[in-house]
């Protein structure tokens, strides 16, 4: 047989297998599209709060119970379906914690006349910080205390909520006996409508600051 006759058969072969391998590319893309949509789907209902653009929240807030500088119980219910700010600090503090409350206290003023929006700071020394002493460090920075919470309650507690629901201290850091145990830490948690932990930021950054800022009036603008 000629190569001029062979020739015909050749290229038929080769259309052959070029229909093919195009199919089997067709599969391999269907395949990989199927399986990226039922991954994002088991995230969706594994994952609480996994949201529309697809990125999981850093965690979400726990079951709490405090008190607040006026001696009245401060729940997880009465952040219910509100943006807010959570912070830890104490008031005998000379290091961070002015500075941190100065921006906080831009967040304050920025913010405090929106209706769903709060600062929420807790204090990591509440041997020291009792209630009276919480009343006399909000009035002293003459704040609405509707707006700007502070709460004091159990150690372990209190150190709960910021490793385990805000987780802006590494948990690794519990000791076995809570007397030992100080926390200090300089990051702030923006806590969205349904109680999930959006984003940490730190709280001697100004540049992060006014990140945090932004962020907290998108979430405003956002519906439930």
């Amino acid at each position: 047989m000629s190569s001029a006759s062979l020739k015909p058969v050749c290229l038929r072969n080769f259309d052959i297998q070029h229909d093919v391998m195009s199919k089997k590319l067709g599969l391999y893309l269907l395949f990989f599209f199927l399986l990226a949509i039922g991954f994002y789907a088991t995230l969706a209902v594994l994952i609480p709060g996994y949201t529309k653009k697809g990125v999981a929240p850093v965690s979400y807030v726990r079951p709490f119970r405090f008190l607040t500088q006026d001696s009245t119980l401060f729940s997880e219910q009465d952040i219910k379906g509100k943006v807010y700010v959570a912070s830890y600090f104490f008031t005998t503090c000379k290091g961070i914690c002015p500075r941190m409350n100065n921006y906080l206290r831009t967040v304050y003023d920025e913010l405090h006349t929106e209706p769903g929006f709060l600062i929420v700071s807790h204090t990591c020394d509440p041997e020291t910080d009792s209630v009276s002493q919480l009343k006399r460090y909000a009035d002293s920075l003459q704040v609405d205390t509707r707006k700007w919470v502070f709460l004091t309650g159990r150690k372990d507690s209190l150190y709960y909520a910021a490793r385990i629901s805000y987780t802006i201290d590494d948990p690794a850091n519990n000791l076995t006996s809570i007397e030992d145990d100080f926390l200090h830490t300089q990051f702030f948690a923006l806590v969205d409508k349904n109680g999930d932990v959006k984003k940490i930021y730190d709280g001697l950054k100004e540049s992060e600051v006014k990140e945090l800022i932004a962020d907290a009036r998108k979430l405003l603008e956002e519906k439930n």
